[in-house]
């Protein structure tokens, strides 16, 4: 990253905290290959977490750049499966298509849903009401539906459909790779540790949610689902849901792949995500 950019960019994103957010955020630190990252404290997790932040090289201050969240598959920094900011990184794709990318962190294993009890483990109020106006409050980004777009495999790729069908008002689209979206309890891959409870699930089961949202999503291609490495017939089965609720959506069935982020698939799923025409179904 050039002098001027990083130079604004601290300057930028200081550290702050509002009522509203209940969180700080400190200034922009560079990591390897161009990525900032920000340590954030919140009431919605418990201790520090980070985003991290990969602008275009060429970032344009005037501009508003969409933004693509690459949602994690674990808790705090591991990295068993990879790292999704680096394979972006790596494929150059905040270049070739002037994206802003942004990773955020977790305390927990990251279900994306706020457990009913614990106030340190709210996982989609952190999302939506400290990293999203964080990132909008500090980077030159669009503000609007149109600009947030989701991305994520596994846990994070439920995380991805259920973000955007609990709140199509505030996400465009969002793209999921080999993710177990057909779970009907919060039996395994520890979702009893965030949802704690049946009727807590209920409310970010995806099949219920494309259920009640179907008319809706009718309007516009918004849901990307490509691909498999552990949970093919999870997918088989959610294209044929979609397809019986005449959901328009993405689909490609394989080839099959490792389960990380680093297995070749984020490359042709991000091009869909973000090339794809709304209102076109595949």
């Amino acid at each position: 990253m050039n002098g001027a950019i990083a130079t604004w960019l601290l300057v930028v994103c200081a550290l702050g905290a509002t009522k509203e957010h209940a969180a700080t955020m400190s200034e922009a630190r560079p990591e390897r290959n161009g990525i900032l990252s920000h340590t954030v404290t919140s009431r919605c997790q418990a201790g520090s977490t980070r985003i991290r932040v990969l602008p275009p090289e060429r970032l344009d201050r005037t501009r508003c750049y969409r933004v693509v969240y690459v949602l994690p598959v674990e808790p705090k920094q591991e990295c068993k499966y990879g790292d999704g900011l680096l394979e972006v990184e790596q494929l150059d794709l905040h270049n070739r298509y002037d994206t802003m990318f942004v990773a955020p962190t977790f305390s927990s294993l990251p279900w994306y849903a706020d457990h009913p009890k614990d106030p340190e483990l709210r996982q989609e109020t952190y999302l939506l009401e400290i990293v999203v106006p964080l990132i909008e409050e500090h980077y030159p980004v669009q503000a609007d539906t149109a600009g947030r777009l989701l991305l994520g495999f596994s846990k994070s790729g439920w995380g991805a459909f259920s973000l955007l069908l609990r709140h199509p008002d505030i996400f465009g689209k969002a793209a999921a790779w080999d993710a177990p979206l057909m779970k009907e309890k919060p039996d395994q891959f520890g979702m009893a540790g965030v949802f704690a409870t049946q009727d807590n699930f209920e409310q970010y089961q995806i099949t219920r949610l494309l259920t009640r949202n179907a008319v809706s999503l009718r309007e516009g291609n918004r849901l990307v689902l490509a691909g498999y490495g552990n949970f093919r017939q999870h997918g088989r089965q959610a294209h044929t849901l979609m397809e019986d609720l005449r959901i328009p959506h993405i689909w490609r069935d394989g080839p099959p792949r490792n389960h990380d982020w680093h297995s070749g698939w984020v490359e042709e799923v991000v091009v869909l995500l973000l090339e794809t025409r709304p209102g076109i179904s595949e």
